[in-house]
């Protein structure tokens, strides 16, 4: 449920440098992403904090992946004093603070190659349009005893607790340092694998919860290496087991109404809900490519374990590509559309784009939704999928790529800079995989041939 006081009042730069100096804050270090959603940080002291605020950094941008060639590599990060906070786990003497940043040309023109302005424009064209959109992610990841190997530190399932699931002091760390940070947490718990854990969001403004995505998994990398743990947002780590989702929960918002909510709809939808779920399920396989962005983002779109593979949706149905949480009289606020493909390791900033693109589009041409399809869509059979009509996500980073090269929507949505470095890295990716000799092949090959 969207709350409207959910993004903290904009702190102006003398409030921050106030903040910082009560808070006995010794180093700031200024976050942004690459295209990948890898993330980037630059440390400076208190002493340069008020020049960095009112000129920005000077950095390499040829150095960052997917940004500028080398002759117009100068960049600047420019700090957004609204997301100031401290870092929980490091010391309260000599704190360390944290800013995220917009990337921008010398002469203060947004970067077209940055994730965040691409978020940010895609946003303006809510808001041109009466709309804020709102999201809220239930992330999967797992707990592994090292970075080495994926070896499970506890036995648990879903909902498991002590002692099988002996990783919930783990969980209780990154929640309290997450809320620490101002970021709301609703719930946790023990995912269907062993090892594996799920936290879900509050649900805020997209721009913020795409910061706090990135904060969260430093937040989780960070708590488990002070446990002597490893964390891992991998799609699918374990071959025998769940892969790891991003379940995105979406809605939109005019003002303070929900404009997802229809009290005479038989499951409460209203017209802009259908046409923008209809225009996520029209371009779905065009922009899996962003929302499933790794070679091994396929491995865990497939039957058998939870994941989304056909291009479906469904009023309480957990198999299909888009669900329809249940109403809950009282809740109209809280009307949304759930979207289950993502994975957890793709670039927030772009994802959170995409699905914005494909909806608004969907709203602006009128799309109609298709027909439920509450029946297990795995247990029927190919010419019944076949003669209803519906399709598969793609099976495969090279099949993403195919479908992500035609897409008008997805050049659209990214920017032409970032599609096309996007899926110039995604290529480079594929192909190597596609060259590189797996210990599947050698073990049941060599010993045959």
């Amino acid at each position: 449920m969207p709350d409207k006081h959910a993004r903290p009042l904009r702190k102006d730069k003398e409030y921050v440098l106030r903040l910082a100096k009560e808070h006995d804050v010794r180093f700031i270090r200024l976050w942004f992403t690459d295209i990948l959603g890898f993330l980037k940080s630059i440390a400076i002291t208190i002493d340069e904090l008020q020049e960095a605020l009112e000129e920005g950094i000077g950095f390499d941008g040829s150095a960052i992946e997917g940004f500028a060639r080398i002759d117009e590599s100068d960049m600047l990060i420019v700090p957004d004093p609204n997301t100031f906070c401290l870092l929980p786990w490091r010391p309260k003497e000599n704190a360390v603070a944290r800013m995220f940043c917009d990337v921008t040309y010398p002469n203060g023109r947004p970067f077209e190659g940055d994730p965040r302005q691409v978020l940010k424009r895609n946003l303006a064209l809510a808001a041109k349009a009466g709309y804020t959109f709102y999201v809220g992610p239930e992330v999967e990841f797992f707990f592994f005893k090292s970075a080495d190997a994926p070896l499970p530190i506890d036995t648990g399932g879903y909902f498991d607790l002590t002692p099988l699931d002996v990783a919930s002091d783990l969980r209780r760390d990154i929640i309290l340092s997450m809320e620490d940070m101002g970021i709301g947490i609703k719930s946790s718990h023990h995912e269907a694998a062993p090892s594996q854990h799920e936290i879900d969001f509050r649900y805020t403004d997209a721009l913020s919860m795409a910061d706090n995505v990135m904060t969260f998994r430093l937040v989780v990398k960070e708590i488990a290496f002070k446990r002597n743990v490893y964390a891992s947002f991998m799609p699918r780590p374990v071959w025998d087991g769940n892969g790891s989702g991003m379940h995105v929960n979406t809605s939109l918002f005019r003002g303070d109404r929900n404009a997802f909510f229809d009290s005479k709809d038989p499951i409460h939808l209203s017209k802009t809900a259908r046409s923008f779920m209809a225009g996520i399920l029209k371009h779905a396989p065009e922009i899996t490519l962003v929302l499933n962005q790794w070679v091994n983002s396929y491995k865990r779109l497939v039957p058998g374990v939870e994941a989304p593979v056909y291009v479906t949706w469904a009023k309480h149905n957990r198999s299909d590509l888009i669900r329809v949480p249940r109403y809950m009289p009282g809740k109209e606020s809280a009307a949304r559309i759930e979207l289950r493909s993502p994975d957890s390791a793709c670039n927030p900033y772009l994802a959170f784009s995409v699905i914005l693109a494909a909806g608004l589009d969907g709203i602006k041409r009128g799309y109609s939704l298709a027909e439920p399809t509450e029946e297990n869509v795995f247990a029927m059979s190919a010419e019944d999928r076949r003669k209803r009509g519906i399709r598969m996500l793609p099976g495969s980073l090279e099949e993403a790529i195919s479908l992500a090269e035609g897409s008008a929507l997805l050049k659209q949505a990214l920017g032409a800079h970032v599609y096309e470095s996007f899926l110039k890295n995604k290529k480079i990716e594929s192909d190597r995989f596609r060259r590189t000799i797996t210990d599947y092949e050698l073990k049941t090959y060599l010993p045959l041939l």
